[in-house]
């Protein structure tokens, strides 16, 4: 059949090119040829169409590509730039809070945390090589986060302030009565020992006692969240939101220097 068609076209185009007046083969060929030249035409132009869109198709999906690939490199960049500033702005507040102390801190960044109960302690990349010693107290710029309680040669395990086997002597800041502040996990601290008819409201700051020589007097732990007044017995039971985020500890400062006047005044050596 297409071979056929063929002929009879061969034909056509031959008594069209031979044929000397435009008479009936000439005006019957072009009759038949033109709709099927104008349907080539057509598809000769469709294809191209589809080319010239393949082709723009493909360049349009590669600058996306390109253009995908700047975006992800500026997004890590941004996320860089901004670790940076909030790295600078940490240490600009560890570097404030160094220059108010009346002592030299030894800085130490937190490289572990121990998951057994709620973050109990952590581990610095200081030790007894930096003179670190059991029973020295670790400080961040908002307040108390701790005791030291192992050392090794280079790194020391730190017990955390609201772990639930501290207990710290505090005060209640605005009138200085006292009880003491043990560790409540989740909860923070619960501050125990404070007589019914003491005066203690929700909000009034919590600060360390200095009784025991342990921690110096004054020092930040938290702020009165939840009272809690039992019909039986003599005492209160205090909820105290800890003024450190015991989470998101990075550094600390270790106070080598009571510790250390302790041990000297009991004639112990702290040469290692």
């Amino acid at each position: 059949m297409l071979v056929a068609i063929i002929m009879v076209v061969g034909l056509l185009l031959l008594a069209s090119m031979l044929g000397g007046r435009f008479g009936t083969p000439h005006q019957f060929t072009l009759d038949f040829m033109g709709p099927l030249q104008s349907g080539i035409t057509r598809s000769v132009s469709g294809l191209s169409h589809i080319k010239d869109d393949y082709i723009a198709l493909w360049r349009v999906r590669a600058e996306n590509k390109r253009l995908q690939q700047l975006v992800d490199k500026y997004l890590s960049e941004l996320g860089e730039y901004r670790e940076g500033y909030s790295n600078y702005l940490h240490f600009e507040e560890l570097l404030s809070f160094k220059e108010k102390l009346n002592f030299k801190p030894l800085a130490a960044r937190v490289v572990g945390k121990e998951p057994a109960f709620w973050y109990q302690t952590i581990v610095v990349d200081r030790g007894r090589k930096d003179d670190v010693l059991e029973g020295m107290i670790a400080l961040a710029p908002a307040g108390v986060v701790g005791q030291v309680i192992h050392t090794g040669e280079h790194y020391s395990k730190i017990l955390l302030a609201n772990a639930p086997s501290s207990a710290i002597d505090a005060m209640i800041q605005k009138n200085r009565t006292r009880g003491i502040l043990k560790g409540a996990s989740e909860k923070g601290y619960i501050l125990h020992y404070v007589l019914k008819n003491a005066d203690v409201a929700v909000g009034d700051h919590i600060v360390t006692a200095g009784i025991g020589g342990i921690f110096p007097a004054g020092m930040p732990l938290g702020v009165v969240s939840k009272i809690h007044k039992k019909r039986r017995g003599m005492f209160q039971e205090i909820e105290v939101q800890p003024i450190v985020d015991f989470q998101k500890l990075e550094f600390v400062l270790i106070d080598p220097t009571d510790r250390r006047k302790i041990l000297e005044s009991m004639d112990l050596s702290t040469k290692r």
